[in-house]
Formats: C-alpha cells, sequence, structure tokens
C-alpha cells in the first residue's frame, strides 16, 4: 500500500480532511495542496460577497485625511461603515405625490480615537474621530451625520 499524506486544518469550525496518494498524478496533489496552504494562510478563504450587489451595512477599514487649521494633514486608517441600504420611492395621490422609505448605513456603535496632528506651536494638536465598531442601516441622524435632504 502506498504511503499516505494527510493534511488537516481547522477552517471556520469545519474541519478540511484531505487524503493524497503521492504516486497518483503528483501535479494534481501539489495544486490541492498549494491551495489549501492559500486557504489557510488567507485566514479562511476567499469572500464570495459580490461588492457590487451587495445590500446592507458592515464595518470596513477606510483611510481619510485628517485636516485641522493650522496642521499638517495626516493620513489615517480607520474602521467606518460602508454599504447600500434599501431605499424605495413610490407615487402617491396625495402631496408630496411621493412615499419614501430611505436609510443609510450608519454607526450603530462606535468608540472615539484621539490621533495628534503635527501644528503649529499655538494649535491645539488632538484630532478626535469616530472609530465603527458596528454598523446597520438606519435613518440619517442629523446630529451626528451629514444627509442629504431635499424638500
Amino acid at each position: 500500500m502506498p504511503p499516505r499524506l494527510t493534511v488537516r486544518r481547522q477552517v471556520s469550525s469545519l474541519t478540511a480532511d484531505m487524503t493524497l496518494q503521492r504516486k497518483k498524478k503528483k501535479t494534481w496533489g501539489r495544486g490541492l495542496l498549494l491551495c489549501c496552504l492559500l486557504l489557510w494562510v488567507s485566514g479562511g478563504g476567499v469572500s464570495g460577497v459580490n461588492l457590487r450587489r451587495f445590500v446592507g451595512c458592515a464595518v470596513r477599514e477606510f483611510t481619510f485625511l485628517a485636516k485641522k487649521p493650522g496642521c499638517k494633514a495626516m493620513h489615517v486608517t480607520t474602521d467606518a461603515c460602508w454599504g447600500r441600504c434599501e431605499t424605495w420611492e413610490k407615487p402617491v395621490v396625495d402631496r408630496p405625490y411621493v412615499q419614501s422609505h430611505q436609510t443609510v448605513c450608519t454607526y450603530n456603535e462606535s468608540k472615539l480615537i484621539t490621533v495628534k496632528l503635527q501644528c503649529q506651536s499655538d494649535v491645539d494638536p488632538s484630532y478626535t474621530y469616530p472609530e465603527a465598531l458596528t454598523c446597520h442601516c438606519g435613518v440619517c441622524v442629523t446630529r451626528t451625520t451629514e444627509c442629504l435632504t431635499f424638500v
């Protein structure tokens, strides 16, 4: 009986068991082993989500330019909310002749982060911004979010 090579790895609470026989198509076995290695290194696989068709709201890494008068701008990478939420309008008989339902991808939970910018001596170098912990599709709250509204 030919020797066997068994590869075992825990991936997303599923155990991938693969047994390869060395004498059967070495290229196929090596390719499969390489795929398993890549899957393991990538942390569980490639996401099957098509971002162009994704509807929902999620935390996603985002880089922006932190600016403040009297300070040098600084690139900051943080977690922010990103997504597409359900929005629709339909005609109605009475004014305003449209019934609408509009939600935006917004912060559900966040924490404030403060960084120090390079500033002139008379300017406070502190720059504070929110970092998303969780996000959801909800009504745009003008107290915390810049909302575009047309009346």
